[in-house]
């Protein structure tokens, strides 16, 4: 089996002006590297999920837009702009939940603006060094990531994950699965069970390719097996991801979140959301606020099957996210350290410059 974790989720290949990313349709059946050179397919590979999870679609997005402004011929600057926004925008309407994708943007916007004076081919290469800063401090963000969670762990535990936040859906480490990346290069162990994650199937797919190739303790449970797996006592913490955090503390992550949290509740195995502090949106008060994704029919009734397995004509709901309240989270761990309840004060302290 090929070690998935020599292998870059998303880079920048400045010799053949492309983004590289790893086709993640395709795992694990086959390990594919894409070449993108337009801003159209770029933006396709965001929306289809080639690649997916909150801060690898950031950092593609800025790498994208960098390739967009090398491509601008002009020497006008207002022109410049206006087809860089232009760009920006399309970019952006590909995923509307996933909060860093306009973070990531903005913050590429903003660097072309802060001086017009500045020539054309100037203003490109500072947007070719910020891009490259974006995944560079996706790194380090979630490597202080690993490190706060392996607070809340001990060698042996059994640890819940929902979807996949590991190295898959960021530049390396990954989020929720930091703790346990981070854990395996000082030998430790875990025993960790992945929830399949429908209809997406990232937790089947993705995050027991990626633990496995680690050499972790893996179990790869259907969704509705969480509840048993916890009356086992089989779990010590669910360790969960997030595309957008409210003021609140409330967390956007994949679809069935909510309802592992629920479960964990129940139990009282503590359940922490794990994101870069890119992720938190202190400009929406709470979940309610949270635009969720919907998507298309087919991902419920034909994919992954040899023949359609749901009558024709059925109505099909396939939102692709939902969203935890604040009051069923134990924590917020973060790059600046872990948030506690009441989360409008903790993370209004972590945000702070």
């Amino acid at each position: 089996m090929n070690n998935i974790l020599t292998y870059e989720t998303v880079s920048l290949d400045e010799k053949d002006n492309s983004l590289l990313i790893l086709d993640q349709t395709r795992l694990p059946n086959e390990i594919i590297t894409l070449h993108l050179r337009d801003t159209d397919e770029i933006r396709q590979a965001i929306y289809t999920l080639q690649v997916r999870g909150a801060p690898a679609i950031g950092i593609a997005a800025a790498f994208g837009l960098y390739l967009a402004a090398k491509n601008i011929r002009t020497d006008d600057y207002s022109e410049f702009m206006a087809r860089l926004h232009k760009a920006k925008e399309y970019l952006n309407s590909s995923r509307p939940t996933a909060v860093n994708l306009s973070w990531a943007l903005n913050r590429m916007e903003n660097i072309a603006l802060t001086d017009n004076s500045k020539s054309i081919p100037e203003i490109v290469e500072l947007l070719r060094r910020e891009s490259i800063a974006i995944k560079s401090e996706d790194t380090q963000m979630c490597r202080k990531i690993g490190e706060w969670g392996l607070t809340l762990i001990h060698d042996g535990d059994g640890i819940l994950t929902h979807c996949n936040a590991g190295q898959l859906a960021t530049s390396k480490y990954g989020t929720a699965l930091a703790p346990i990346h981070l854990g395996r290069e000082r030998g430790m162990n875990f025993r960790v069970f992945c929830d399949e994650t429908r209809p997406l199937l990232q937790g089947a797919r993705l995050s027991t390719f990626e633990l496995m190739a680690d050499g972790v303790d893996t179990t790869l449970i259907c969704d509705n097996m969480a509840s048993q797996v916890m009356k086992n006592g089989w779990v010590n913490a669910v360790f969960v991801g997030c595309d957008r955090v409210a003021a609140n503390g409330d967390a956007c992550n994949k679809i069935g979140t909510s309802g592992v949290a629920i479960l964990a509740k129940y139990y009282g195995i503590p359940f922490y959301v794990l994101g870069p502090t890119s992720t938190i949106d202190m400009s929406i008060a709470s979940g309610n606020d949270i635009v969720i994704e919907q998507r298309e029919e087919k991902e419920v009734t034909e994919m992954w099957y040899s023949r359609r397995m749901a009558p024709e004509g059925v109505k099909v709901y396939n939102p692709a996210f939902d969203v935890t309240p604040h009051e069923l989270i134990a924590g917020i761990v973060t790059d600046k350290g872990i948030a506690r309840p009441p989360y409008t004060e903790s993370l209004k302290r972590i945000m702070l410059p």
